[in-house]
């Protein structure tokens, strides 16, 4: 009986059509989809083949997703672990995968669209603009999952670099006061709600207000808040890349 690997894909941040090519190949092409119902919207499911087997993991923990994928590979079948976004942040995948092999079963991943691009599609904008900010930090505040002291909202803040909070809507207000001391209260941020879903909101606000405006909008899960100061960059920031002046490999100036 031939076997294939156990495929972890990423569903992208929530379009059908935000997934990539291989990921949707892969749905196409599965006999089971292990998806993670709590955040994957079953509208990436439209890519699944009639008579394939769907559950959500939602309900599940680590024990009873390994047995069922493991069960659905020892058949034969194409199994697909669904997780939103890119599966390599936040997506817990590796404790998965080596449980997974050490049954001796393969795994690969095929990557995804992550929420913080799709945002900055949103937006328009760029969290790397030419003499503003080089530099974009993925990270999330402490709550019910701590993350290590080092890496405190506050300690990442001060370096004043783009920032994409995950899975911190629910602490607003301690999102708020470590962005007000590094950012300042007045500073510029984003609140990005459900971002490519049709109940996407992007709302643009200042940090002391932050709080406020998610209490208002009732939103205190499934949204990045996105800091930095390239908010505020203006028009004139351009870089050397395009500039008639500076030569490359490819281009010298005029």
């Amino acid at each position: 009986m031939e076997k294939h690997p156990i495929i972890f894909a990423g569903a992208g941040p929530g379009a059908p059509d935000l997934i990539t090519v291989r990921g949707m190949k892969a749905l196409e092409q599965a006999d089971y989809i292990l998806y993670a119902g709590s955040l994957v919207p079953e509208a990436v499911l439209t890519w699944a083949k009639n008579g394939a087997k769907i559950e959500s993991s939602a309900s599940m923990h680590l024990d009873q997703m390994v047995e069922k994928m493991a069960q659905a590979w020892e058949q034969g079948q194409r199994v697909v672990r669904l997780h939103t976004g890119d599966p390599s942040l936040y997506g817990a995948i590796k404790e998965q995968m080596d449980r997974l092999e050490r049954l001796g079963i393969p795994c690969e991943v095929i990557p995804g669209v992550t929420a913080a691009f799709a945002a900055a599609a949103a937006l328009k904008t760029e969290y790397t603009v030419p003499g503003i900010s080089q530099t974009l930090i993925l990270t999330r505040i402490s709550g019910r999952t701590p993350v290590p002291e080092k890496e405190s909202l506050l300690s990442l803040a001060e370096h004043k670099a783009s920032m994409a909070i995950y899975l911190s809507s629910g602490m607003a207000e301690a999102v708020a006061e470590s962005l007000s001391k590094a950012y300042g209260p007045l500073a510029p941020c984003v609140i990005a709600y459900k971002v490519s879903h049709p109940e996407q909101k992007i709302i643009q606000t200042t940090v002391d207000k932050l709080a406020k405006v998610m209490a208002e909008n009732k939103i205190n899960r499934h949204a990045l808040i996105i800091a930095g100061p390239f908010l505020e960059a203006g028009d004139n920031a351009q870089s050397l890349l395009y500039h008639k002046q500076f030569s490359h490999g490819y281009r010298k100036e005029s």
